[in-house]
């Protein structure tokens, strides 16, 4: 099956993450021959090249300029004629409402992978509607479930949309030595007895970070017998790659600042070395606000060997479990704070912990068995589309 994998490419974030698995670790899978397609340069488009994967500009496209979205219409099209895809996958609603139109008159199966949790509110899902593709992959249970808000089961006649269900393909990172461990924690100014408390991901508000914060101001009234909860340092890493997210980031400085735990929680921007800090690192807590879609942070802090705090919502419901970390309510600090003391002081909880981590984490995520799944989802949604369906075509942005 030739595939070929459409996205925007100027972020980066879990989805840019699983195209970048998913490039690397193509050989995994020779049922299936994958291609990817971007609009705009940037790290995405960098790193599917350096993965050694075919990538295709379609031009940049703003909304707001029509002539820009005919243009990457009609290259997709030729794209599609020449290499001769059987599969369009269009990796976000965006990516559905621009080029969705286009696998269905090239007569390619059109498939649609939901990242993200659906709302059916936000005008891109709404336009995203006009073009039902002939089936969708999901990147959790959690995010299946909320697909009928984009694409309704319009009566009892008309049967769904096919969906399946395709974890995260999740590679565990190369060893990291002890020497190693030790050069990183020294570099970053934690002290070899210091409990070192890492969160990775995007500068995004419902990430948890002010809860985070909240949470480790409350750690010194929460000083066991033994005073190890006063030994901790956080490291928050993660850049801002947008305007709103920039004015965050340094909100959350100033309210580790004024919570008095500015000098122990150090942010650390963007990385190119996340392996080598989780490695580094002692727990992993991301007190997601909002439900996380999957949750590929999750995931590599496990592998890692790392316990995980977070909170009980959305995807992380179908990764963490008792076995290899612990779940808090949503939105109470004093909890957080709880749950990471215990952590913070019981070496041996940490221990067993984490060393459940790397099994539960292979048992979802694990590339071969997820590439796999993934050609068995696309053969069983493609087999049936339906080429003769009516299919709107809406060649102008939605208002």
């Amino acid at each position: 099956m030739r595939v070929l994998h459409v996205s925007a490419g100027n972020l980066y974030g879990g989805l840019e993450t699983v195209l970048v698995t998913l490039a690397r670790y193509r050989a995994l899978s020779p049922e299936l021959e994958s291609e990817f397609a971007v609009c705009f340069a940037g790290r995405a488009e960098d790193e599917l090249r350096a993965a050694g994967a075919t990538v295709h500009r379609l031009g940049e496209v703003r909304v707001r300029w029509p002539l820009s979205i005919l243009r990457a219409r009609r290259a997709l099209r030729s794209l599609i004629d020449q290499r001769g895809f059987d599969t369009v996958i269009c990796h976000s609603p965006w990516t559905q409402a621009i080029f969705g139109p286009v696998a269905r008159q090239r007569g390619a199966a059109s498939i649609f992978w939901l990242h993200d949790v659906a709302t059916g509110r936000h005008w891109l899902e709404r336009w995203a509607a006009r073009v039902v593709p002939d089936g969708a992959i999901c990147t959790s249970r959690f995010t299946a479930a909320s697909l009928p808000l984009i694409y309704p089961q319009q009566s009892s006649r008309v049967p769904r949309l096919p969906r399946e269900v395709v974890y995260c393909p999740v590679a565990p990172a190369p060893a990291v030595s002890q020497t190693d461990r030790a050069a990183v924690r020294a570099e970053l100014c934690a002290a070899p007895e210091s409990v070192v408390v890492i969160q990775v991901s995007r500068m995004e508000e419902w990430k948890g970070h002010r809860l985070h914060l909240n949470a480790l101001a409350r750690l010194t009234s929460l000083q066991g017998v033994s005073g190890s909860v006063s030994k901790w340092t956080c490291w928050i890493v993660g850049g801002a790659q947008r305007g709103h997210e920039a004015r965050y980031l340094e909100a959350l400085r100033a309210q580790a600042a004024k919570l008095g735990i500015g000098p122990r929680v150090n942010f650390l921007g963007q990385r190119g070395d996340i392996a080598r800090l989780l490695a580094a690192a002692d727990i992993y807590c991301q007190p997601n606000t909002g439900p996380e879609p999957f949750g590929i942070t999750f995931i590599e802090g496990l592998y890692a060997g790392l316990p995980v705090v977070t909170t009980a919502m959305g995807g992380a419901l179908e990764i963490v479990d008792g076995s290899c970390g612990i779940q808090v309510e949503p939105d109470d600090p004093a909890a957080l704070a709880v749950a990471l003391s215990r952590l913070i002081e019981d070496r041996e909880l940490r221990a067993r912990l984490g060393a459940a981590g790397p099994v539960r984490a292979a048992a979802l995520c694990e590339p071969r068995a997820q590439l796999r799944a993934l050609a068995r989802a696309l053969t069983k949604l493609g087999l049936g589309h339906a080429r003769d369906t009516q299919v709107k075509i809406v060649e102008e942005p939605s208002p």
